[in-house]
């Protein structure tokens, strides 16, 4: 799923997927904006037949913790 989501991510900021990592904080590191989130988190949730509560994806700052938000969901 990691590897999927930088995928995601790429479309998204200019970013070497070789520099993403679990730390990497999607504001501060990858340069993401509010509106280029919330954009990436439609694509996943169609990407990955989920549905992302808009309350719980706020307190999300890392990729890892994406890609850990995400894993629970597809439970």
């Amino acid at each position: 799923m990691f590897e999927k989501l930088v995928g995601i991510i790429c479309n998204y900021v200019e970013a070497d997927p070789e520099q993403i990592t679990e730390e990497s904080r999607f504001m501060e590191d990858l340069g993401f904006t509010s509106f280029d989130f919330m954009s990436m988190l439609g694509e996943l949730e169609d990407e990955f037949d989920i549905e992302v509560d808009q309350q719980e994806a706020a307190r999300i700052r890392t990729v890892g913790e994406a890609v850990s938000y995400m894993e629970g969901l597809s439970e």
